[in-house]
């Protein structure tokens, strides 16, 4: 799996390397010239400022690389350029459950999932499920609860 591709929207592709120039260019400078500002005042072991400049270095540290190392193998998947009549990464998909609720879900890369917003990973059970199928298919999803959910395809669209 380290080696994967890691699919992404170019939406998604572009909010993450957003967040590392700005930690980059702006966030982390800023902490290090607040350290540096806190360690001139002398005695670090008591000071406040210098140990919590300290501490939020090593978070923009570590969040810089862990969002290097998701953009290491990310192939750009731009929605508008996908067609067919199938769903893959990218597609908007219109479904009903058995209540007859209607929702629309957005494939997505793992790095963009918003549930609550209709945007699922590719890799989560109802993308996994979602897969490769068309319109007028019937999908079984297996909740975390054990109970399963189906779902039938009314549409698919590339956006």
């Amino acid at each position: 799996m380290a080696d994967d591709p890691n699919y992404m929207t170019p939406a998604g592709f572009k909010k993450i390397t957003d967040e590392m120039e700005f930690l980059a260019r702006i966030e982390r400078p800023k902490t290090v010239q607040e350290v540096s500002d806190a360690a001139a005042q002398g005695d670090r072991s008591e000071n406040a400022e210098y140990i919590y400049g300290k501490k939020r270095l090593r978070e923009i540290d570590r969040r810089l690389n862990f969002l290097a190392s998701r953009i290491k193998n990310v192939q750009v998947v731009d929605p508008a350029q996908q067609k067919g009549d199938r769903v893959y990464f990218g597609a908007t998909v219109e479904t009903e459950d058995e209540d007859g609720n209607v929702r629309t879900w957005r494939i997505v890369g793992v790095d963009e999932t918003e549930p609550e917003k209709g945007a699922i990973s590719w890799r989560s059970p109802l993308g996994r499920v979602l897969m490769k199928r068309r319109e007028g298919d019937t999908v079984t999803v297996q909740k975390p609860t054990g109970e399963s959910v189906e779902h039938t395809i009314l549409a698919i669209r590339y956006e």
